[in-house]
């Protein structure tokens, strides 16, 4: 007897066409949504920041930190090397210019002073017994000059009676040539004791001007010796507070070795740190401003460091009018340094939007508001709270400036 089979309702061949109709359509889904070429995604709107364009006043800027400085600081340093005797005043003192700080000790040095005031005083005495012995000389020269000048004088008197006497035969030819001999003798003796004299006053004056220009090569040896004694006492070199004091009763100090400074508190200034990438475009004159308990502060640039150190570099900045009141030292401060003169230009708020888009697209409003789509955009310059638009975008379109990491490559936000 036949059994009748009972009839399969799903067989192999008619799941396999059910399989390919279903690869078909959404093969016909996928080609439908790519040919539209917009990917969307459903978003709540209170959960991005919406911003306008807008038009307005731009300067570029970019935020730094400073720190406040004493306007002016003198490091005092060891002139000479010594132990630390005493010290006279304690870290943190107002000073006024010349008050002694500490007093070092050095007997090298001070038995070196004494040497060398025994040096001069020596000197000193030699220069005074060369002198005398000059002079005594100079004396018996002149001395000899008056009697040869005297004896020239009567060789010559005698010579021309003689002469006289000749011519009328009262006296004979031997006695006229021995005047005439005797007068020849003392004039050539005459004229050699006047070279002699004259030789000795310059050679004496000579040995004085030597002696003199030895004498205050020595005393200025001597002074400054006393000076290098005298620095053996660190004294406050202006009027300032001394801070950063390193020395104990005892310590040893070396030459050059630094021992505190002093800060000039009457006035203040900024250091602020700069990123390297900024090094070419930073100059004196350059302003910033910074707030303060409310208030809105200018500085400008007076000194750049161009040693750059861990990718920045440093400049010194004053203050353009009077510093606040209630600032101190070691204070920081958020400044906002200007790069660029002041201009109109098309601002868009600064946000977290650029770190996905680099700048090159944002998600602009629909007009309906109901959606935001993807657009291309450049910009320019950047500052504290704007870019610079240069074009994609116009004021008074609103865009998506929150950050779009959640987004992946979706080309449109449809608002919940």
């Amino acid at each position: 007897m036949d059994i009748p089979l009972k009839k399969k309702r799903f067989t192999t061949k008619k799941i396999a066409i059910i399989g390919g109709s279903v690869l078909i359509v959404a093969l016909i889904v996928f080609v439908l949504i790519s040919s539209t070429g917009k990917s969307k995604l459903n978003v709540e709107k209170e959960r991005i920041s919406i911003s306008e364009v807008k038009k307005g006043n731009f300067q570029e800027n970019i935020p730094v930190n400073g720190v406040v400085l004493p306007i002016k600081t003198i490091y005092l340093d060891a002139m000479e090397g010594g132990r630390v005797e005493e010290r006279f005043v304690e870290d943190g003192k107002m000073m006024e210019k010349g008050e002694p700080i500490i007093r070092l000790s050095n007997t090298d040095l001070e038995l070196s002073l004494v040497n060398q005031e025994t040096s001069v005083y020596n000197l000193l005495t030699q220069m005074q017994i060369s002198q005398n012995a000059a002079r005594q000389n100079t004396i018996n020269r002149r001395n000899n000059l008056t009697d040869v000048e005297n004896q020239f004088v009567e060789a010559k008197r005698l010579y021309k009676l003689n002469e006289k006497l000749y011519k009328k035969g009262a006296v004979g030819k031997q006695d006229f040539l021995e005047s005439k001999n005797n007068y020849n003798y003392q004039k050539e003796k005459l004229n050699l004791a006047r070279q002699v004299l004259a030789q000795d006053s310059t050679a004496v004056n000579q040995e004085a001007r030597q002696a003199k220009e030895s004498y205050q090569r020595t005393r200025k040896a001597l002074q400054l010796m006393r000076k290098k004694v005298e620095d053996l006492v660190v004294r406050a070199p202006i009027d300032g507070q001394l801070t950063a004091l390193d020395a104990e009763i005892g310590q040893s100090k070396s030459k050059g070795e630094r021992l505190g400074q002093i800060d000039v508190v009457s006035a203040y200034k900024v250091r602020a740190e700069i990123d390297e990438h900024y090094i070419s475009r930073i100059f004196n004159g350059q302003r910033g401003e910074f707030n303060f308990n409310g208030k809105k502060f200018q500085l400008e640039i007076k000194k750049v460091y161009t040693q750059v150190s861990n990718g920045r570099f440093q400049v010194d900045m004053h203050f353009l009018e009077e510093a606040p009141d209630k600032i101190r030292r070691g204070q920081s401060l958020q400044i906002k340094l200007a790069l660029s003169q002041e201009k109109e230009a098309v601002l868009v708020s600064k946000g977290g939007f650029f770190q996905q888009t680099g700048g090159n697209w944002i998600f602009k409003i629909s007009e309906d508001g109901e959606s935001a789509y993807r657009t291309p955009i450049q910009l320019g310059s950047q500052n504290t709270e704007y870019y610079e638009v240069l074009g994609g975008i116009e004021p008074g379109d609103r865009v998506i400036t929150s950050s779009y990491s959640n987004f992946g490559e979706i080309e449109e936000l449809v608002f919940n």
